[in-house]
């Protein structure tokens, strides 16, 4: 049998490639709430939700998930506000992936769970592989992570912990388009409660699998008690 025939060898040999992939990701990724760690936990969100599911091509949804964010740091850094991290992040991934030796059909179909994986996108995500990504970033900003993910943030750009303003003059003032699930253009302007209300408690209707959804109702509900007891905290209701 010729080693690369061989079951062990095509397995370490998947194994060394992601590694190779993680550690290209790792080398673009250098702010608070984007970095290796949460690519590590969306890559291990899309693990577990693709357990069970038939015909999940893990050759597609691994190296989406490791590069999912790649060109976050970018985004960020960009003043305009115009760069779009999933579509800037897609094209980085197809140059990378072309360097992996990916066939032109798997890397338009890891370029599609790139691009379809953000919240504020008019891009549905319509693959089960980029469904299920989608599904394990936006968990990624739910529950007691979430909630540290939002003051990671915050802290990161001087942003005030709490502000009082209905979503529509937010919108108006701050959101591309002036339209509520737009992305921010000033996030020094942003805040973790305006996150929550633009953003996070709208995740668990948008997301395409049961496994998710019922995750994201347990870590939602205790992001709501955060929330609530903050307001209350904030206004010395208690």
């Amino acid at each position: 049998m010729k080693e690369e025939s061989n079951p062990r060898y095509q397995i370490n040999a998947m194994k060394a490639k992601y590694q190779k992939m993680r550690t290209v990701a790792e080398r673009e990724l250098s702010c608070s709430a984007h970095n290796m760690e949460h690519v590590m936990r969306v890559y291990t969100l899309c693990l577990q939700l693709a357990e069970g599911e038939p015909d999940i091509d893990l050759d597609v949804l691994i190296p989406a998930a490791l590069l999912h964010d790649i060109a976050r740091v970018k985004e960020d850094c960009d003043e305009t506000g115009t760069t779009d991290h999933a579509l800037l992040g897609a094209e980085m991934a197809e140059k990378i992936l072309h360097n992996f030796q990916y066939s032109k059909e798997k890397i338009e179909q890891v370029k599609h769970c790139i691009i379809a994986h953000r919240f504020r996108s008019t891009l549905e995500p319509q693959t089960r592989e980029a469904q299920i990504l989608f599904d394990a970033d936006k968990l990624d900003v739910l529950g007691a992570v979430g909630v540290a993910r939002c003051f990671m943030i915050a802290g990161q750009y001087n942003e005030r912990i709490y502000t009082k303003i209905s979503v529509d003059e937010y919108a108006e003032d701050n959101l591309v388009d002036s339209i509520s699930h737009g992305r921010v253009k000033d996030i020094s302007k942003h805040t973790p409660n305006l996150e929550f209300e633009i953003k996070l408690k709208h995740i668990p209707e948008r997301l395409y699998t049961e496994k998710a959804k019922k995750i994201a109702q347990e870590r939602l509900s205790f992001m709501t008690q955060f929330f609530e007891q903050l307001e209350k905290e904030i206004h010395g209701k208690v």
